[in-house]
């Protein structure tokens, strides 16, 4: 079923995401979407976006194809970022619908998508305190940024419900967000200004029990080269 608001809504003058405000618009068109309340960042939650069946196929693809996630600016912390990566197929039946139900959703223009990854996480796995943004100031913010520009808004799917751990923490606003299988949770990872967000810092906290399984999706400020 498709999860496109209505048509009349305004689209983004770019496709970049960036000024917010045309995205706000579109996401809060659907009245599925819920805004968590915080004036430090945009961000939505979306319960039910994907079904069991497709969730269950994604994360076989993911136990079949992962590898050890990877970290910018590597900051001398073996244990940052202790979780396993899958690069899904972009030409993947599944993959393709879950691109268009994550642009119809947003009204992002999918020429400024990254590819779609999934992520595991075993118990005691996590991905400590971080953002989605490539600091300005990095190392290798010119490796990632130079072409397509700084990620504007992050969009993350849970694909199983987690027996005990593996909430995603947002501590600048007292948030944490429970897996569900399904789930949607998007947020800019800008100010109003265009300036990156301190406040979008983020825990993807230890999984206690069970396997935590997830796809994220990031646009940039320019096109994605194909």
């Amino acid at each position: 079923m498709s999860t496109a608001p209505a048509a009349s809504v305004a689209q983004p003058a770019d496709g970049s995401g960036f000024p917010s405000e045309p995205v706000v618009a579109h996401l809060l068109a659907d009245p599925r979407v819920q805004r968590v309340p915080s004036p430090k960042l945009a961000m939505f939650i979306r319960k039910d976006f994907l079904e069991p069946a497709l969730c269950e196929r994604i994360v076989a693809q993911i136990d079949a194809n992962r590898r050890p996630s990877t970290v910018s600016d590597y900051n001398g912390d073996d244990a940052f970022r202790t979780s396993e990566t899958c690069d899904l197929p972009y030409d993947d039946a599944d993959v393709v619908e879950i691109d268009r139900r994550i642009t119809a959703l947003t009204g992002l223009d999918p020429h400024y998508g990254e590819p779609m990854q999934g992520q595991r996480y075993a118990v005691g796995q996590e991905f400590k305190a971080h953002t989605d943004y490539f600091e300005p100031s990095g190392v290798d913010f010119a490796k990632y940024c130079t072409v397509s520009g700084q990620r504007t808004w992050t969009v993350m799917i849970y694909l199983n419900d987690v027996e005990a751990g593996g909430a995603t923490r947002f501590k600048a606003i007292d948030k944490i967000v429970h897996p569900e299988a399904g789930k949607l949770l998007a947020w800019n990872n800008l100010r109003a200004d265009g300036r990156v967000n301190p406040s979008t810092l983020h825990h993807g906290m230890k999984v206690r029990t069970g396997v935590k399984y997830v796809i994220t999706k990031w646009f940039r400020e320019r096109p994605w080269p194909r």
